[in-house]
């Protein structure tokens, strides 16, 4: 295979946007950022042979779904009912289902909307199979997997490691049940994390290692999400031809549903200051909540950066690092608004002084960010926008008092 480099449009220099024009609080997505994901992702779909879907628990903007269709994205991955409704409604292509447990009362409604339907364990399995059997007898097309649990991962934070000791998702070897396969064509495993592929490629040895005895029988395979591809530096090539071989090896579809490669770095949280106070130390206080707004902050915890600042002379660098290596400047304190005193990010330097109005632009502020917000506290809720090519910005949506109330009884 020749070396592996897709022709990729060009994206916005954040230091060009006007930020002030913004409104704030708004979370702002970039075309052409995500345009630019969409033309790898597309190019990997093309070059591999994989199908790749669009996981809404880490990217749902269906606003851009549109986008999504002009690059060959034809299908998504939902975790519950309602993000099944969202598929079938504005992603309009094939609707791929799993839960780690269905309930007697959704699921009807999913086996409805469901081409491919996942379940995570035997038991469910047979509790649903007459339902599903009689679905198929009817004509419908549907394809039924198992997520199994290889017990291999290699993900830093426990707290998204779905293959740790004793998770309760998917089925371990000892527990798997070959005897029950009738009605079943696929496998699907998901133990990455924002991973390269060569984490992939070693996940798949345990895989087979594993469960290998039964891919013969098997018309598709899930690699499941946490392929983060459109990250600098992820090793397509290898990606491609880990893909290519797998399916050569066993004869299979191959699926692979991630949801942050979608949405990474494609864009930003614009915030602004509501007052600087000082308590020994300087401190922003911002129209934005770290608890509501960007809750995998605390977390995960992660440090995101803000465009323009730096980190204190003694800080390291964190995972996500700020803005530029450690500088002097102006120091502040950087939190939120509600109630919550742990609702800080943490201690950043400006290179000016900051007033009230000045604007706190957080980067990569879109996968899985935007799905995981929550009105704690009755606070504003950022609008959603788009920042097109040509700059023109769209507010999407504006959230007010209804969307507050609609969540209490």
């Amino acid at each position: 295979m020749s070396a592996f480099s897709p022709d990729l449009p060009p994206v916005t220099d954040p230091a060009t946007v006007d930020w002030a024009s913004i409104p704030s609080p708004a979370f702002v997505l970039d075309e052409t950022r995500l345009r630019r994901n969409l033309a790898l992702i597309s190019a990997v779909q093309r070059e591999s042979g994989a199908q790749i879907i669009v996981a809404f628990k880490g990217f749902s903007m269906w606003s851009t779904f549109p986008l999504l269709r002009e690059y060959g994205i034809t299908g998504a991955t939902a975790s519950s009912l309602n993000e099944a409704i969202l598929a079938k409604e504005e992603m309009r292509g094939e609707v791929h289902v799993y839960a780690p447990a269905y309930s007697d009362e959704d699921f009807p409604q999913i086996l409805e909307l469901a081409d491919h339907l996942v379940f995570n364990s035997f038991g469910q399995w047979e509790r649903f199979k007459p339902q599903v059997e009689a679905a198929r007898a009817a004509g419908r097309e549907l394809h039924v997997g198992i997520r199994v649990n290889h017990e291999y991962g290699e993900v830093e934070t426990d707290l998204y490691n779905p293959a740790g000791p004793f998770s309760r998702l998917g089925v371990t070897r000892r527990e798997f049940r070959g005897d029950l396969l009738d009605g079943v064509d696929g496998l699907h495993f998901h133990s990455l994390c924002e991973n390269d592929s060569s984490t992939l490629e070693r996940t798949l040895v345990a895989f087979e290692e594993k469960f290998g005895e039964f891919l013969p029988r098997m018309k598709w395979v899930n690699f499941g999400g946490g392929h983060l591809m459109t990250r600098e530096g992820y090793d397509l090539e290898r990606l491609i031809r880990v893909v290519r071989e797998f399916r050569a090896r066993h004869g299979v579809h191959v699926i692979l549903e991630p949801g942050s490669a979608f949405g990474w770095q494609t864009g930003w949280l614009v915030s602004s200051v509501l007052d600087v106070v000082h308590n020994v130390k300087d401190a922003l206080l911002l129209d934005v909540s770290v608890s509501a707004h960007m809750p995998d902050v605390l977390e995960m915890p992660y440090r995101p950066r803000i465009l323009g600042a730096g980190d204190l002379p003694e800080q390291g660098h964190h995972r996500e690092a700020s803005d530029g290596a450690a500088q002097e400047g102006h120091p502040y304190i950087v939190g939120g608004t509600t109630c919550l005193a742990g609702d800080v990010i943490g201690e950043y330097v400006f290179p000016h002084a900051m007033k009230v109005g000045d604007r706190v632009v957080f980067d990569d502020m879109i996968h899985y960010t935007m799905v995981k917000t929550t009105f704690f506290n009755g606070v504003k809720h950022p609008d959603i926008g788009i920042l097109h090519a040509d700059r023109r910005y769209e507010l999407v949506k504006r959230f007010g008092y209804e969307e507050f109330k609609a969540k209490l009884s």
